[in-house]
């Protein structure tokens, strides 16, 4: 199979635009707050079964790339547009969540109103993948450990905003 310079380009758009939201979030939350994200964690109180700081990086990159590749996988379907506008509506609102969460709790030490945010995120990433899941069944599959790590970071935000209220 031969795949033509247009569609690696376009692979390459889709992966670098959830790469560089994630990246922008923490640059500007970084800015508002005038701390290190990795220092302002690591500075407050946490429960026992959260990582150590370097570890989100890495994680997040993953899933970025992830996320990327399952919205190239649904755009590049050939299949009825308007389900694919509406998927891609989803992807495009949990982006934008996702957004925000880093600037709400590390750039305005907001906690409650990030544990909000990822209540709202997690809603539309399970929205997205079901119609995900109609369009192309690996492109939801592929946001499985996105699923799995926001229950993780809704669980961990939740303990560090009631312990540090």
């Amino acid at each position: 199979m031969i795949i033509s310079v247009k569609e690696v380009k376009k692979y390459i758009c889709c992966v670098l635009i959830p790469l560089l939201v994630g990246y922008l979030s923490s640059i500007l939350a970084q800015a508002i707050s005038g701390v290190d994200t990795i220092t302002y964690y690591h500075e407050l109180i946490k429960p026992g079964f959260s990582p150590p700081g370097i570890v989100f990086p890495v994680v997040w990159t993953v899933l970025y790339i992830l996320m990327g590749t399952s919205s190239y996988i649904i755009l590049s379907q050939n299949k009825n547009e308007t389900k694919i506008k509406d998927a891609m509506f989803y992807y495009w609102a949990q982006l934008g969540l996702n957004f925000l969460w880093s600037i709400l709790f590390f750039g305005f030490q907001l906690r409650l109103t990030a544990l909000v945010d990822l209540i709202l995120l997690l809603g539309f990433v399970l929205i997205m993948i079901y119609k995900f899941y109609k369009i192309k069944p690996i492109a939801a599959y592929l946001n499985i450990p996105y699923i799995l790590w926001m229950i993780y970071a809704l669980v961990l935000n939740y303990f560090i905003w009631f312990i540090n209220k």
